[in-house]
């Protein structure tokens, strides 16, 4: 479950950098920073590490047994420690063996955003505080493993990045309207704690302002950053997406809604473009149907969906929209889902739940994605299109002059949603940050009146594979595959291998979500803090008793098969003994298979830390 702390000190943070009074306050005071450079310096007592920025001083000294960090001077660090350059610090982690420190030891640049330069995290140290786990016994040793294996996971996924002298959790919008006295806090402090995944890590480093020069919070989610040319003017434009850290997982064991009001895959997708000092902003938003259901994977190729019969869903719904008002404004909800088949009591239910609602800031389409492109039309998705572009134009994007000044705000949001938040919504979300681009272009002079982005084919491809590698990075990080329907992203059709491609990402997919999505679960929880090893009580979840089903029907169904498939090969002396025995083996097999399709929850790869009441 979320820590309640890290949800208010969130609220208090969005809404110090919002004022929503709407009142434009041009920052007049330089932000505060982070260390950008530094030496890892370890000796057997002591981890120091070093500041290297150009005039600094400054040493972090971390006690390995009493894990105490204070803030001391490079004449203190042992001439005998040994160095080596990291590029930041994550945070730390409390595991079996004890706590571990963990570092960025590689890093790449994406670009620069507003003259700030955008890194990506490429590789990461795990260090022990302890010197040896000689204190462990064999269980615990072979727990620690487990948990290591865990965070080297989360840490392996792609996708992490981070800036030193910039705030990436927060919108041009966001960090616009904000007081000289936000602009002086440091980057931790200020920063929109939804989108802080090292934010649990670095727990032990909030209290003591004197250390938050050594950490920067670090997003996860997808940056892309290009210059382009168009008429002969070069202008940047970038993508970036953040992933909320609250209630995340993966595909089918994180679905809908926390108590919070927290959605399940929720991402922030900001873009952006800058010219000629002059630049501009438009905000999407993805999340899951917000209200209690679950999909637990049962080895079916697509579960069927639950909706929760004992809690009350308006009072979570209602949080959930509050919250996204206060932060963007008017809401307009584009449900994608089917209308039919297992998600139609989805869309059915979202409908009704918006008109208990009654509020008038919020606003309701439902658009059956599949129905209106099937027969490969989607030519049609500009219905969609069509119907918003009032609402989109009224609600506008975020422009400010070559001079500083706020010349529009954005005053609504888009909320789109499909059963996943990845492929139908990816697709939707890349026509209309194409119109809005339009209009920003025209806007800061680097369209003429009359020309259309569509035929500008340079930047057009650029743009067209941008939201599609959006698409694979959001998908790789919630569903374990890159993107469905990629193809029409990239190249504004379907193709036919284009289908193809989504029918063996489909099988990745249906196979990791299964077999191995479990696992991938807990890493997140525990990464993110969503599960505490114990101090005093060193026994973990980890060990779980299988049932005899688990490891006898898989065994038993193979055999059946085998040997019918046998039988086939190597006829009897008839045509009657060879029928008998391939119809004993078929049905053998045929039945043990519908023994485990029923039972199939049992035999799929479920979280073990998390707590019962986040799956249900």
């Amino acid at each position: 479950m979320s820590d309640p702390g890290r949800v208010y000190r969130s609220s208090h943070n969005i809404q110090c950098a919002h004022s929503l009074a709407r009142h434009y306050v041009r920052p007049t005071l330089k932000m505060a920073t982070a260390y950008e450079k530094f030496n890892l310096h370890t000796t057997p007592e002591k981890f120091y590490i070093e500041a290297c920025d150009d005039g600094s001083n400054d040493v972090l000294s971390i006690d390995r047994v009493s894990t105490e960090m204070i803030l001391t001077v490079r004449k203190d660090i042992p001439p005998h420690a040994v160095t080596r350059p990291i590029c930041g610090i994550m945070g730390t982690i409390r595991l079996v063996a004890g706590t571990y420190l963990i570092v960025i030891t590689k890093k790449k640049k994406v670009g620069d955003l507003l003259g700030h330069a955008v890194w990506k995290a490429m590789d990461f140290d795990v260090i022990s505080y302890k010197k040896t786990v000689l204190h462990l016994t064999d269980n615990q040793m072979q727990d620690n493993k487990a948990f290591l294996s865990m965070i080297n996971s989360v840490l392996l996924t792609d996708g992490f990045y981070f800036a030193t002298d910039y705030d990436l959790t927060h919108t041009l919008q966001r960090l616009a309207n904000t007081s000289p006295e936000f602009q002086e806090m440091s980057l931790l402090e200020r920063a929109d704690q939804r989108f802080v995944w090292n934010g649990h890590l670095l727990r032990e480093f909030m209290p003591q302002p004197e250390l938050h020069r050594f950490a920067f919070p670090v997003v996860h989610g997808f940056i892309i950053m290009k210059s382009c040319c168009i008429n002969g003017k070069i202008f940047d434009w970038n993508i970036i997406s953040r992933r909320s850290c609250f209630r995340a997982g993966v595909r089918y064991y994180v679905r809908g809604i926390d108590s919070e009001g927290h959605a399940a895959n929720f991402v922030e997708t900001e873009q952006i473009v800058q010219y000629s000092g002059g630049k501009a902003s438009f905000v999407q938003t993805r999340g899951s149907i917000p209200f209690y259901w679950s999909q637990r994977p049962n080895l079916k190729y697509k579960p069927k969906p639950q909706i929760s019969k004992t809690i009350n869903h308006l009072d979570g719904f209602q949080r959930h929209f509050d919250s996204q008002i206060i932060i963007y404004g008017k809401q307009v909800i584009l449900n994608l889902i089917d209308q039919k088949g297992s998600e139609k009591q989805l869309e059915q239910a979202f409908d009704k739940m918006v008109s208990s609602l009654g509020n008038g800031m919020v606003k309701y389409i439902a658009f059956d994605f599949h129905k209106e492109c099937s027969r490969m039309r989607w030519h049609r998705l500009q219905i969609l299109v069509d119907m918003v572009t009032e609402m989109q134009d009224e609600y506008g994007y975020f422009l400010v002059d070559v001079d500083g000044n706020v010349l529009v705000q954005q005053e609504g949001m888009f909320r789109s949603n499909c059963m996943d938040c990845l492929d139908r919504t990816n697709v939707i979300q890349s026509l209309l940050a194409r119109r809005s681009l339009q209009s920003q272009l025209e806007r800061l002079g680097v369209l003429h009146m009359g020309q259309r982005i569509e035929d500008q084919t340079d930047f057009e491809k650029i743009y067209k594979n941008a939201w599609a590698d959006n698409a694979n990075a959001c998908a790789k990080q919630y569903a374990g595959t890159g993107a469905l329907k990629t193809d029409f992203t990239r190249t504004g059709k379907r193709t036919q291998w284009g289908l193809v491609m989504d029918g063996w990402n489909s099988m990745i997919r249906y196979y990791k979500n299964n077999f191995s999505d479990g696992f991938r679960q807990d890493s997140i929880d525990l990464f993110l803090g969503n599960y505490a090893i114990d101090e005093a009580d060193m026994t973990t979840p980890l060990h779980e008793t299988k049932d005899w089903k688990f490891l006898t029907l898989p065994i038993i169904m193979v055999v059946a098969f085998s040997m019918c498939i046998i039988c086939l090969l190597m006829a009897g002396d008839t045509w009657t003994e060879t029928l008998a025995y391939v119809l004993f083996w078929g049905t053998a097999s045929f039945v043990t298979a519908g023994v485990i399709l029923f039972n199939g929850r049992e035999f799929v790869d479920s979280p073990k830390l998390v707590q019962k009441e986040k799956m249900d």
